[in-house]
């Protein structure tokens, strides 16, 4: 029903520019009555960073990004939910337009820029669902004219500690002038240290709250390797690889679409993000779980990822083109995956191909 749903909706938000689309999107996610979500494949269950979650397919961060629909999206099948990126304090972004569809390659290019309603109405909506079942994941972020970016990721591991299942830094934007630049080594660790206080702080109240790292699929290995060691030292609880590219695969179809400004998502991310994926994965040595992201849209894609070191998984823009049934999709394929492979359970799988996808070897066609 959901999927049909989402197949026949799909004409009109396609007639619509895509952030309007985005937004209808949101609205009619709030009208459809949606029904509750069918138990998940034991075999589909993960345990990692303290929390248990039903399934290893999550949704990235940037769909829900003030926490109006946290509830009705894991009712689709999600196995967890990031809202965000938000930031203290209201920000409008970028100006429009600022997200575009490649609509033959399956991708987006976005330079939306941290547009936040800031922290006061995500924790409202939060607050406000206090008790209910399911992980959410709380991305933060900071203000575009920021001077301390550090007191801005501070600021919301405070405001958002009662009500987050886990906490996302999003150092990886392309979208924001200069926040790139904290993934390099000493800025990250400045981040890191007060971060991480923050985290361990706001523990002694509401109980330990993961935090994670989201990076770049830029970074090339020597980058990757400052990356790693910094948040080996640190003791961070996960890392998100990745977020969007600046780069423009030369397979790209709608050329003109392609030369916007903005990071680009989608299909054309997967082996870019896999191999960096792998690379971290081996980099980590098992210190913290991995969250792959990046071009998965279908099972295969989303074992690929585990198979290259993902313990959880998160997608956003393959939803724009192949519908809200997807979550479900993916994880039956997941678990028929598993089955037809004699394996217990999917997580079993983790890291099994990371060395081929590293050095390159494997790729999607």
């Amino acid at each position: 029903m959901i999927g049909l749903a989402g197949r026949l909706a799909r004409p009109l938000l396609f007639a619509l520019d895509p952030e309007n689309a985005h937004r209808v999107s949101l609205l009619g996610l709030k009208a459809f009555p949606l029904p509750e979500r069918a138990p998940d494949d034991p075999a589909l269950a993960v345990e990692a960073m303290g929390l248990r979650f039903p399934n290893p397919v999550g949704l990235a961060a940037g769909y829900d990004k003030g926490a109006e629909v946290p509830d009705q999206l894991l009712r689709l099948g999600f196995g967890f939910v990031e809202v965000g990126t938000i930031t203290p304090r209201p920000q409008p972004g970028n100006p429009r337009p600022r997200v575009f569809r490649l609509t033959a390659d399956e991708a987006v290019v976005n330079r939306l820029g941290f547009n936040s309603e800031g922290q006061a109405p995500a924790l409202a909506r939060l607050a406000a669902r206090r008790g209910k079942p399911g992980i959410i994941g709380v991305n933060i972020g900071s203000n575009k004219e920021t001077t301390d970016r550090a007191a801005d990721y501070v600021a919301g591991i405070e405001a958002f500690a009662d009500v987050a299942g886990y906490f996302t830094a999003n150092v990886s934007s392309p979208n924001t002038p200069g926040l790139r630049d904290l993934q390099h080594a000493a800025a990250l660790d400045e981040l890191l240290v007060r971060a991480i206080e923050a985290r361990d702080r706001v523990a002694e109240k509401h109980g330990r709250k993961p935090l994670v790292l989201k990076i770049a699929p830029d970074v090339d290995e020597f980058a990757l390797d400052d990356i790693v060691r910094v948040a080996r030292a640190r003791g961070i609880d996960g890392l998100i690889v990745s977020n969007t590219t600046i780069s423009r695969p030369d397979e790209l179809i709608d050329k003109r679409q392609a030369g916007e400004s903005g990071g680009l998502s989608g299909r054309p991310v997967f082996n870019l993000s896999t191999r960096v994926l792998a690379q971290a994965f081996l980099r980590v040595e098992n210190q913290f779980p991995l969250i792959g992201v990046g071009g998965i849209d279908g099972p295969e894609t989303a074992f690929a990822k585990i198979e290259a070191g993902a313990t959880l998984l998160q997608l956003y823009s393959a939803m724009v083109f192949r519908g809200p049934g997807l979550p479900g999709e993916i994880t039956r394929g997941l678990a028929a995956i598993a089955r037809a492979g004699g394996l217990a359970r999917v997580e079993l799988a983790r890291g099994a191909r990371a060395a081929d996808w590293a050095s390159g070897r494997l790729t999607r066609a």
